[in-house]
């Protein structure tokens, strides 16, 4: 799975999409994955990153490189937490742009999927993460602030 994390991040061009369970530190956490998006972010001008935890309670925040690193780089990296009513998703999944996906039906275990060159597949997860993005309370705080 890391590796596939790795060959999925590094085909992005322009938007890496994460929805976790935890922000999994044995895939997210880890040196080459974080050396990848750090590259991107820093050589690409509108890279971004973006991020859901369905289970925010059990995030370790603190010692996390990938947090560290969203904080600093608050313009490319966002972490949201999905809204309580909505949470139940057992899946775990990365999006590099809108082609090459990582999914796991099961984020408490470690085999899966990885498409390249599948936009439907990416295409249908992209369309449930964004609903999820927007209807979250970090979405309707910022909406209510360009109001």
């Amino acid at each position: 799975m890391r590796g596939a994390a790795v060959r999925v991040a590094h085909s992005a061009k322009r938007m890496l999409t994460i929805y976790t369970y935890d922000l999994e530190p044995q895939i997210y956490d880890q040196p080459p994955f974080l050396d990848i998006l750090k590259r991107a972010v820093l050589s690409q001008r509108f890279f971004k990153v973006r991020v859901l935890v369905s289970e925010p309670s059990r995030v370790v925040y603190d010692n996390n490189r990938f947090v560290m690193m969203a904080r600093r780089l608050t313009t490319h990296i966002e972490i949201r937490h999905v809204e309580e009513r909505l949470r139940g998703n057992p899946s775990s999944f990365l999006i590099a742009d809108d082609r090459a996906t990582l999914l796991r039906l099961q984020y408490s275990r470690w085999d899966g999927m990885c498409e390249m060159a599948d936009a439907g597949v990416a295409r249908t997860y992209l369309d449930y993460f964004d609903g999820l993005w927007t209807a979250g309370p970090q979405a309707r705080e910022a909406r209510e602030a360009q109001l």
